[in-house]
């Protein structure tokens, strides 16, 4: 062979070699932190839920999603694919993580979803706590008794 075919020939085995760790880097790298990829990747996995809100934690890797029937979703990255799941109520314990920006999770029925998730502000944090929190409320107790009116309200 000559010298020009052993050139060509190693140019394209670089090139081959170059487009296969850019594209394993990009899948690396790849997070949450495109809402609309979040919001597709969900639908996917649940068509008939509808979507109110989506809060990411600090690094991008879990997104928690608020439902539009005041349920609360939740989704993971784990490297080539993501883990999706509606949490039931009553089926997770929270807490405070000790930075005061995070949450520890205990789910009762996937185990292998627990951890503390960090979040980049306390707000942030304290309104996906408020999201599982609602997940408590049966539906008969949402509604606020009547009470007596008071003599503003009467005429």
């Amino acid at each position: 062979m000559s010298i020009f075919a052993w050139v060509v020939l190693f140019s394209l085995l670089a090139l081959l070699a170059l487009v296969a760790v850019r594209m394993s880097s990009k899948h690396e790298a790849q997070g949450l932190d495109d809402a609309g990829f979040a919001i597709i990747e969900f639908n996917r996995a649940f068509p008939t839920e509808a979507i109110r809100s989506l809060q990411a934690t600090a690094n991008g890797e879990v997104v928690f999603v608020r439902l539009h029937d005041n349920k609360t979703g939740f989704m993971r990255n784990m490297q080539r694919h993501y883990s999706c799941q509606v949490i039931q109520p009553g089926r997770v314990r929270v807490q405070s993580s000790d930075t005061g920006k995070g949450l520890t999770l205990e789910f009762l029925d996937a185990r292998h979803q627990n951890g503390t998730f960090e979040f980049a502000s306390p707000k942030e944090a304290s309104e996906v706590a408020l999201w599982l929190l609602g997940n408590y409320v049966a539906e008969p107790d949402r509604e606020l008794p009547l009470t007596d009116p008071t003599a503003a309200n009467h005429r």
